[in-house]
Parts: C-alpha cells; structure tokens; sequence
C-alpha cells in the first residue's frame, strides 16, 4: 500500500504542473472536441512511459543525451507552431466560440496530443527517468509502485479533460477565448524556451 500511495503522489506531482500538454487537455475539454480521445491518448502514452521506465529503459535514455537533444528541437519547433496558432486565434473573433469555432478532425487532434506528448522530452525525464528510478528503489514493489503513478494520470487528465467540459456552457464568450487562447500561446512560449535552453546531459 505504500508503494501504491508514493506511485500516486509522486506521479501526480509531476504531473499536475502547467505545460503545453495540459493546456491541450483544458483547451480540448472546454470545446468538447474528442475529449474522450484526448484524456485516452495521454493516459495510455503515461501508462506506457512509466512501464518503460520501471522496466528499466530509464537508465538507458539517461545515457543517450543526442536521443533527448533530437526530442528537445522537435518540441521547441512544434510547441512554436502551436503558440503561432492560439496568438492567432486571438485575433480572430469568428473562431472563438464554441458555436462558430470550426471543429478540429480526429485525426488533427490525435496527431496534436501525440505530438504534444512524444516531442516534449520533460514527459521522458518525468516517466522514464524520474518515476523509472524512483520506482526501481522499491524492489519487488516497483510495479505497484507504477501502478499508483498510472492511477495518477487516469486520475489528473480525467478531471482535467471532463471537468473542463463541464464548464463549457460558460465559455460562449468570445473574450473568455480570446483570453484562454493567449495564455495557452504563453504557456507554449514558455514550455519551449524552456526546453531550448535545457541542458541535456
């Protein structure tokens, strides 16, 4: 049992800090566009980086600086790209609404989350390296230990993506989005100067 609550409140506090994928997340559940995808998505992508990190590929990545180096670049370009898209939405008012806004395909928003997901070198560092070595100190509890990690994810990105959802009907204001928009573009700008200026060693 204390393996499961250490797995749990470890996972969740790195999980629970603001960064691009998150925004993604609130952004998707106050539209309610693929929510259910989106929540799906970054579950099964923690479940599966914290396996690998409990299995041991952990120490691996920590040896392989050029395979994050590879992963920050990717993030710094396309976490760009994203922030260019909501300062763009900011100004324009027609797309701001749930009512007028044109829906995203499920395709764009699949390839979205994983890229959102798999680009950011933080996700290896938080699932892989930290909960990969933290986890590993527990010996024959190490998979319980992961088990309580994953519940985390479940746990965050469900409240995250359906709680947001709940609170769509006070989102029809135009200002609100126009606002939501510019902190997700600041949250993406922020996320990727981070991530240009880390040290992968």
């Amino acid at each position: 049992m204390s393996a499961l609550i250490a797995g749990f409140l470890t996972g969740l506090s790195l999980i629970v800090a603001i960064g691009a994928q998150n925004a993604f997340v609130l952004r998707s559940g106050l539209s309610r566009h693929y929510v259910a995808t989106v929540v799906g998505i970054c579950v099964a992508a923690d479940v599966l980086l914290i396996g690998l990190g409990i299995g041991g590929v952990g120490v691996i990545v920590t040896g392989a600086p050029r395979v994050l180096s590879l992963l920050r670049w990717g993030g710094v370009l396309y976490l760009s790209y994203v922030a260019f898209g909501a300062f763009r939405n900011v100004f324009r008012r027609e797309s701001l609404t749930p009512v007028n806004a044109v829906p995203p395909t499920k395709k764009m928003v699949v390839l979205t989350t994983l890229a959102l997901t798999f680009l950011n070198p933080h996700v290896y560092i938080d699932t892989v390296v930290l909960l990969g070595s933290i986890g590993n100190q527990y010996g024959p509890d190490r998979w319980i230990f992961a088990t309580g990690a994953a519940v985390s994810s479940l746990v965050w990105f469900v409240t995250l993506g359906f709680g947001a959802a709940k609170a769509s009907p006070l989102m029809g204001r135009s200002l609100t989005w126009r606002i939501l928009d510019g902190a997700v573009g600041a949250v993406m700008v922020l996320v990727a100067l981070k991530l240009a200026v880390l040290r992968v060693s």
